[in-house]
């Protein structure tokens, strides 16, 4: 047992990779509290600046439904948090342990949402609400949430201040816009999806997504529907049933707005249950007024090109390789569309992934191409072992004797076929030659046209000349089969003389399909959608407003977006 000047160890109540979770009491009076430490070892930079907002927002929010903190000190090599501790206990324990009635479930759902409400009203989303993160005491009827060292602050607009390079949270309970994944913002209702992940899990002592595979656990998140709790447990009522799966909607506009539009429907199945014992079914959300302004994330008025790049897709299932270019002035919603198809498709995909060209960086051959296989590298180290060994076999059987020339733009494939002799050195044109013969054979590795793979890169009017050969090179091969190439780029900066122009023309002459899409400005019609979804009202009542956003945006999805917040902070719309 672990030994800390001036507190009395009691039980180690939990313990992770990185984490020891101790009760202990004070020894000046024998109180007692709760030590989270950093197992020793010097913790990396990473790990102290994730412990220390931990520690700091955690201070900051001197609420009920949040642990209280008590202090951050140093220990050896290490540091721990005190936190105060009210006899409480994780729910996942309290659940595997003893379960909940449903009479029970309700009390503490009701809890939690107030917990939430408090936490969203001082502008704090969670990013990580599942069981493990919310301690109850059963004496006392006392709840907390913990856990805050990923939690991030809202902007105005009500989505979080900086958005993550990765994967945050836990992987079961995470929102599909938390994948990282959709090109959409983090705001209050991603804790309401993981809420509703955590009801589900409470409800049925099994999860909505169960699956080990955290690639599997994604798609699931982003394209797949569980399974409605009262088909799997018939004694749970159907409306709260459809509490949960309105909190698990996919995207953020399906779910509840509010924390108290949540409260109010878990309040009426806890009193009409306490009246006669009985829930019966009642139309749900219809007390769930927003409490912020929020401009709708969902895509409007793209619905002909949708069903286009339904159609394309259908043919690359079956093993015709094309590209599809999809053009449009900057803010008009190139990237957008295609994470919006990117939902349907991957339930068909081996892998979608993606670049982006950077026009500071057009003196970096082939930026775009190793940032997205970089991505889809990451992607395979999750896997588990037998399928590792399984794509080291295939990575050596295509590479040869030139495993290091992948090694040297992607570090990473090294810990998956391990340390490759190096290449002999050529002239620079033999050497450009041979990277692109390898890198193709890299890249066919990934597709079958009983699983396509998708490669998006956006912004194509900055691509450099070196990436456009290696593009042609791979989209007339005979031997690339089941890959979809999707490019965006703003028609205003490439014209005829463009080299993605004449590529792509040489491309096509070769006898691979190249589709063209060209969004256009939003019309009135869809304008109005977007803004009386806004604010809440009748599409008569907001067509006077959307007028004037047409007219001052000329229908841009992006500047209709930033106007009505411009509105709102200057407090013309509420």
């Amino acid at each position: 047992m672990i030994d800390i000047p001036d507190y009395r160890i009691v039980e180690k109540i939990f313990e992770s990779d990185n984490t020891l979770v101790y009760r202990a009491r004070l020894d000046d009076d024998d109180s007692p509290v709760i030590l989270k430490i950093l197992k020793e070892g010097y913790p990396t930079p990473e790990e102290f600046i994730r412990y220390k907002r931990e520690y700091e927002v955690t201070r900051s929010l001197y609420l009920k439904g949040v642990v209280k903190v008590l202090g951050f000190e140093r220990y050896k090599d290490t540091v721990f948090i005190v936190f105060e501790d009210i006899g409480a206990t994780s729910l996942d324990k309290l659940l595997y342990r003893e379960g909940f009635t449903l009479r029970e479930f309700l009390l503490i759902a009701v809890k939690i949402v107030e917990s939430l409400s408090e936490l969203h009203t001082h502008n704090v989303i969670h990013k990580d609400i599942n069981p493990s993160n919310i301690i109850y005491s059963s004496d006392t009827g006392q709840l907390q949430i913990i856990d805050f060292g990923i939690s991030a602050t809202m902007l105005p607009g009500g989505t979080e201040t900086e958005r993550p390079g990765g994967i945050e949270g836990t992987l079961a309970y995470i929102s599909p816009e938390q994948t990282g994944k959709m090109n959409r913002a983090i705001d209050h209702r991603t804790d309401f999806y993981a809420l509703g992940a955590t009801f589900y899990e409470l409800l049925l002592r099994r999860l909505p997504f169960d699956s080990r595979d955290p690639m599997e656990l994604i798609h699931c998140h982003m394209a797949k529907k569980p399974e409605h709790p009262c088909k799997v447990n018939e004694s749970i009522p159907k409306v709260v049933s459809d509490i949960v799966m309105k909190l698990l909607e996919k995207n953020v506009e399906g779910r509840y707005g509010s924390a108290s539009g949540i409260k109010a429907d878990l309040q009426r199945c806890l009193d009409e249950l306490d009246a006669d014992g009985n829930i019966r079914d009642f139309p749900i959300g219809l007390s769930d007024i927003p409490e912020r302004f929020q401009i709708p994330q969902k895509l409007y008025g793209r619905d002909r090109e949708l069903r286009i790049l339904d159609k394309i897709f259908e043919r690359i299932k079956k093993g015709r390789s094309e590209i599809l270019l999809i053009s449009g002035e900057a803010g008009i919603g190139k990237t957008v569309l295609v994470e919006e198809m990117r939902k349907t498709i991957t339930r068909f995909c081996s892998y979608f992934i993606s670049g982006k060209f950077d026009q500071y960086k057009r003196n970096m051959p082939y930026s775009a191409l190793i940032s997205a296989f970089h991505e889809l590298v990451q992607q395979l180290l999750t896997e588990g072992t037998r399928e590792l060994k399984h794509w080291r076999k295939k990575f050596l059987e295509a590479l040869g004797p030139n495993g290091q020339i992948i090694i040297d733009v992607i570090p990473e494939v090294e810990l998956i076929i391990g340390p490759q002799p190096r290449v002999p050195d050529l002239p620079p044109v033999e050497t450009q030659n041979r990277f692109n013969l390898v890198f193709q054979n890299f890249i066919q590795l990934f597709t079958e046209p009983e699983h396509p793979t998708v490669l998006f890169l956006d912004d194509l009017q900055w691509i450099d000349r070196d990436s456009l050969r290696l593009v042609k090179l791979i989209m007339v091969d005979a031997d690339t089969r089941g890959l979809l190439f999707i490019g965006t780029y703003r028609d205003n900066e490439v014209n005829a003389k463009h080299p993605l122009m004449w590529t792509l023309g040489e491309i096509q002459k070769a006898g691979t399909v190249v589709n063209h899409v060209s969004l256009e400005p939003l019309g009135l019609e869809n304008v109005n959608e977007l803004v009386s979804e806004t604010l809440m009202c009748d599409r008569n009542i907001s067509l006077p407003l959307s007028k004037l956003v047409l007219a001052k945006t000329n229908g841009n999805p992006f500047f209709v977006r930033e106007f009505l917040g411009t509105l709102h902070q200057k407090d013309f719309i509420e």
